[in-house]
């Protein structure tokens, strides 16, 4: 399976982001509560859609059901600028009833679509059984092979830090404290 630079550099945040939201200081496994009200806070979450799309995206955690392993697989190889519609995705995907007014939501947004077409990819990568395994400590190793022999990612990965970096500033703006 080929997945894009843009779905790459993204996994690894997804990821990141739900591995921070699995436990609290004292390590107790807190993903469900911290989920619960990410989901309460969409709202204003909206917002980050562009910027921060791996810590909006965790809202859907759980809601999909990929009815089309080809048609996720193509998708991942996808850049951010050449997604396809939502609706297009729609019939492949089951969106769990709970996650379906979170989804009317996004899809009022401007770039609502799009981010569902991101979300849904973030997720299957999370459950698909071959790319879940590499994002343990191998997936750091993996990327930084593809890096020395691919000079275009490593321009992916900066864009997606600084994409990172910029979220976190905002969040920063508007009050939470800065994700170490």
């Amino acid at each position: 399976m080929t997945i894009s630079p843009y779905f790459r550099n993204l996994r690894t945040a997804y990821f990141a982001e739900l591995d921070d939201l699995m436990s609290d200081s004292e390590g107790h496994h807190v993903l469900a509560q911290r989920l619960s009200q990410r989901r309460k806070e969409l709202s204003f979450l909206v917002h980050m859609l562009e910027v921060s799309p791996e810590m909006v995206t965790v809202v859907f955690h759980k809601a999909f059901r990929f009815k089309s392993n080809a048609a996720m697989d193509h998708l991942l190889t996808h850049e951010a600028d050449d997604l396809p519609e939502w609706d297009t995705l729609a019939d492949t995907i089951d969106v769990a009833p709970w996650a379906l007014e979170m989804v009317d939501v996004i899809r009022q947004q401007p770039l609502g679509d799009w981010f569902l077409a991101v979300a849904a990819g973030l997720e299957y990568l999370y459950n698909k059984p071959e790319t879940a395994q590499r994002s343990t400590s191998t997936d750091d190793d993996e990327d930084d092979e593809d890096l020395v022999t691919d000079d275009f990612e490593d321009e992916e990965e900066k864009e997606a830090r600084a994409r990172e970096e910029a979220g976190q500033d905002w969040m920063v703006e508007q009050g939470f404290d800065r994700k170490d």
